[in-house]
């Protein structure tokens, strides 16, 4: 049915395509629909303390018996800047103000660097799939993770990335192209990480590490995927097709933020969080240049309560709404049948008949 089943095989799955993570927006019944319709679903653990993990994993397992991934991000303690982050709070001071959410917070870190309890969750929970986002864990906790029966993934955006995931012990490489929305998963620091667009990206990691490849960036239907089996790619990962889902946690001004993307409607940008990430172009984003961003995830303590203000016109105005640049292809389907759809598209491609 795929031309290559390396992906499939190993994710225990029967279509070889990856709900992303997508952290505070994916949900269990998003998670549990994908993995039912065949694919591979995910859970958004990035962001979550362990015990709302361990709640969407037992509703997950309570909808479904097929596997499932769970993501974490590896990223280092931020180093503190006092008079960066005063610039920063003067900066926001006045929508703080205007909205009155009283003042700008200190800088703090919203959620933890992956450390000894994510591993112990992961040893708990034993998901089919476990992936990251901007590195591997030490050697010493990928070890205990691969004894458990896990299957790794972790997000590439360079050759050079690819093969030191591949060294570090991850069973597949998530070649993540420019196009992608959210994060950009880049963990090294030269000039071309995160800049490199799917279509370069995939085949040339394809060539360069043994484990099988997953195409991400850009992937909004059966052409992309087709498209991605065609460069070598042996699986795709999608996000932003899967926040048009009614699964999906998503606040009704960004639904018709997506619905009316067009091709240029987003940009790559630090002010969210202090990481590189894709996303619906804003007024935030325009106001605050990249360069006074505080480091991951530092800046997202300061932005966040702009974020949750009741009015919809000033949280369209502020929060990130995450999305790649194919968002114009997102198609508003229940994930079962978006995965069906997809299968459809991309197999009529593959294995055209007559």
């Amino acid at each position: 049915m795929w031309p290559r089943r390396s992906v499939a095989d190993l994710l225990g799955v029967t279509h070889p395509i990856i709900q992303a993570p997508m952290s505070g927006f994916t949900t269990p019944e998003l998670v549990s629909a994908v993995c039912n319709a065949g694919a591979l679903g995910s859970v958004g653990g990035a962001t979550l303390p362990p015990d709302a993990i361990r709640k969407q994993v037992a509703q997950i397992r309570g909808a479904t018996n097929h596997p499932f991934n769970i993501n974490f991000f590896v990223h280092a303690a931020p180093a503190a800047d006092a008079a960066a982050a005063e610039r920063m709070r003067a900066r926001l001071a006045p929508h703080f103000e205007r909205l009155g959410l009283g003042a700008v917070p200190q800088p703090a870190e919203p959620f933890p660097c992956f450390g000894a309890g994510h591993l112990e969750l992961i040893l708990e929970l034993r998901p089919r799939v476990v992936s990251f986002h901007f590195g591997l864990p030490p050697a010493d906790a990928m070890r205990e993770i691969k004894a458990a029966g896990c299957v790794v993934l972790s997000s590439a955006t360079t050759v050079a990335e690819a093969r030191e995931l591949e060294a570090g012990g991850a069973d597949a490489i998530i070649a993540q192209g420019f196009e992608a929305g959210g994060h950009r998963g880049t963990f090294t620091p030269s000039a071309g990480a995160g800049t490199i667009g799917t279509m370069a990206l995939v085949p040339q990691i394809v060539d360069a590490v043994r484990v099988p490849v997953i195409a991400a960036g850009g992937i909004a239907d059966g052409r992309g995927i087709a498209a991605a089996f065609a460069l070598g790619a042996s699986g795709v990962q999608m996000g932003t097709a899967f926040l048009s889902c009614p699964e999906a946690s998503v606040l009704p001004v960004y639904r018709n933020a997506l619905r009316s993307a067009t091709d240029e409607a987003t940009e790559v940008t630090r002010v969210f969080t202090g990481r590189p990430a894709r996303a619906l172009r804003n007024q935030l984003m325009q106001e605050i240049p990249d360069p006074e961003a505080l480091p991951f995830p530092l800046q997202a303590s300061l932005v966040a309560p702009l974020w949750y203000v009741p009015d919809d016109a000033a949280r369209s105005a502020f929060m990130p709404m995450w999305a790649g640049q194919a968002a114009p292809l997102a198609r508003d389907l229940p994930a079962a049948a978006l995965v069906e759809k997809l299968v459809a598209e991309a197999q009529a491609i593959l294995q055209p008949s007559g």
